[in-house]
């Protein structure tokens, strides 16, 4: 894919998403560009994972509009956002149980129109990158937790992103592997170069591996800029981290899933 300046930026502006009048997205604006990693957190019910979904295409939009690369893709079904090189995970891991570690990732490569052959070989590049090079050959349905989640990322990984999203990829993992995931996306940008926004609940990770941070509450940007500028943004140590915010984010707290 091109690394033109114009085609490596990800950018939703003033986006909105209604409910019955309930403003669960309220003209938010973002910016990813290739080659960062942006954490997106906030409060329980802060909008995040309709904002997801909605930059995602899997939501509707009431307003707004998503661009990629300059390209107006606000209509566009998400399968298409593929093809500009967008790419999602979901809270609930993704995968085809009765098929192999391996043929899940090789499956992730051809959907992106990749060759059988360099599907192969990416597939296991990633597999020995992502460490699942151990259990390639088990159905995916014999996985551990932690491993699941992994084949999740390898998946989305195989199809070559550009842009990478991230729901949720710790959820249910212990601290050792939360860790382990932190490097992981870290290393998956270092490798493609990819831009990577994550929502997670996690603080270890988003303090640990995001560059920036772009913070939601009630559906409205409550701030956005480098995690330390964030972490000591007395707002946010109030609506989400709590008035011990630094505290807080130094004991890696974990917030409920919304």
């Amino acid at each position: 894919m091109s690394d033109e300046p114009g085609r490596s930026v990800f950018e939703a502006r003033d986006v909105r998403v209604h409910y019955d009048g309930v403003r669960a997205v309220d003209g938010v604006d973002l910016t990813l560009r290739a080659g960062e990693i942006m954490g997106l957190i906030g409060p329980n019910g802060a909008g995040k994972s309709t904002l997801m979904g909605a930059i995602s295409r899997f939501v509707p939009l009431t307003t707004g509009r998503i661009e990629v690369g300059g390209r107006d893709v606000s209509d566009w079904p998400p399968h298409r956002l593929v093809g500009l090189g967008v790419v999602r995970t979901f809270q609930d891991v993704v995968t085809f149980p009765t098929l192999t570690v391996f043929e899940n990732v090789e499956l992730g490569a051809l959907g992106a129109g990749l060759s059988r052959s360099r599907a192969r070989a990416r597939a296991r590049e990633l597999l020995m990158g992502l460490d699942l090079h151990g259990v390639a050959g088990l159905p995916a349905s014999a996985l551990p937790h932690g491993d699941e989640r992994r084949l999740g990322i390898a998946r989305a990984v195989a199809a070559q992103p550009r842009f990478l999203l991230l729901d949720e990829p710790a959820a249910g993992l212990d601290d050792a592997e939360s860790l382990e995931l932190s490097a992981t996306i870290v290393r998956i940008r270092d490798d493609s170069g990819c831009g990577v926004l994550l929502v997670e609940h996690d603080m270890r990770i988003i303090f640990g591996a995001c560059e920036s941070i772009h913070v939601l509450d009630f559906g409205k940007t409550l701030a956005a800029g480098p995690p330390e500028a964030v972490r000591a943004d007395p707002r946010v140590m109030a609506a989400y981290l709590g008035q011990k915010g630094s505290e807080a984010a130094e004991r890696h707290s974990h917030a409920e899933r919304h």
